[in-house]
């Protein structure tokens, strides 16, 4: 009866870290469930018939669903560009590789603003033929493409290299501000163009967004579960030894 007595906090112990494990690997599973139909609707919607730009009564209910939404909007390009890096490995266009996405500012036929990446510009392109490149058709224009929403940088982004204009992540609300426009009503998602505003000289070449989602939850419930059996076999170990000790040998 000893020996059972050492293994009543022992156990209780092991119980509680054992529905801990098993509750946060069966969580992942379910956002593993919910990060694959997600993706499945992105995947759909994709390709569906663009549906109105949201508008500022609607920014503050956006979610992550609304990523990639196929949109479009009505209005002008106003002056300046920004930059995001972005090295295209396997581009829809002609053109890949290292280079940058051009950002300008849009303004609505309802007055509000919204960044649109105009597409793909090689490293490689430099001088005349860059700002060139950087004109915005004048308007009225009626875009189309798919909503990105803004991302928030993190400690592994570098920084910004605003004497450049060169920004590495898809930070609208400093990119606006760095355009002088942060007393406007700026939307706080950018417009990815579709492929069919390219323009003629083929640059920037639109219709490159990369839709991808970040899904490591499976990877997740693996370590979770694959813990909680370690915790098991260390457990049934001790336990194991308590109840049935090895006698001392005798010399």
């Amino acid at each position: 009866m000893g020996h059972f007595k050492k293994l009543v906090i022992p156990t209780l112990a092991a119980s509680a870290a054992l529905f801990i494990l098993l509750s946060l690997g069966t969580w992942q599973l379910n956002r593993l469930a919910w990060k694959e139909n997600l993706i499945a609707q992105v995947e759909e919607g994709v390709s569906r018939p663009p549906v109105p730009a949201p508008e500022p009564g609607a920014w503050d209910g956006l979610a992550e669903t609304d990523d990639y939404r196929h949109v479009s909007v009505t209005g002008s390009f106003l002056e300046g560009t920004v930059f995001y890096y972005i090295s295209l490995g396997n581009p829809a266009g002609p053109i890949g590789g290292p280079g940058l996405f051009a950002y300008a500012p849009f303004k609505t036929s309802d007055g509000w603003i919204v960044l649109v990446n105009r597409g793909f510009l090689p490293q490689s392109l430099q001088g005349a033929a860059l700002e060139t490149a950087l004109v915005p058709p004048e308007g009225p224009l009626e875009l189309t493409g798919l909503l990105r929403l803004s991302e928030t940088p993190n400690w592994t982004t570098p920084e910004p290299q605003p004497g450049d204009r060169i920004w590495f992540a898809r930070d609208t609300g400093a990119m606006v501000e760095f355009l002088g426009l942060s007393d406007e009503k700026i939307a706080p998602y950018s417009i990815d163009l579709d492929a069919e505003h390219t323009p003629a000289g083929g640059l920037p070449q639109a219709g490159e967004t990369i839709v991808r989602f970040k899904n490591d939850h499976l990877g997740y419930a693996l370590t979770w579960f694959g813990l909680a059996a370690t915790l098991v076999g260390v457990y049934l170990t001790y336990a194991a030894s308590v109840l049935w000790p090895r006698k001392p040998e005798s010399e």
